[in-house]
């Protein structure tokens, strides 16, 4: 064992111990990095909740006017599905082709 004066030991195992613990306060499992990493976590997650709450917001105000708003509904069967009324008439130009 180490031959230090007794005065000496009551300082060295008293600092070993305060090392010890400001080890795991800062390094262990539920330390003060691992807080750090979890806050960050969080953050991320919330950032995405919102997202997420603002595109299920759009997809209802769709919903309602899909179900409701006949302008809507006719704007995007003309545009998705090519649909025309019966009485038009659509003319098609073809598309130049652009060289460099």
């Amino acid at each position: 064992m180490l031959n230090l004066p007794l005065q000496k030991r009551m300082y060295v195992i008293p600092a070993g111990c305060l090392a010890f613990i400001l080890f795991f306060t800062v390094f262990g499992d539920r330390g003060l990095l691992r807080i750090f990493e979890l806050k960050q976590d969080k953050k991320k997650i919330e950032e995405r909740l919102a997202e997420n709450i603002a595109d299920n917001e759009k997809l209802k105000r769709e919903i309602v006017a899909l179900k409701s708003d006949r302008r809507y509904l006719e704007s995007i069967s003309r545009k998705d599905f090519g649909l025309v009324r019966s009485n038009e008439i659509i003319y098609q130009f073809p598309q130049e082709n652009k060289q460099p």
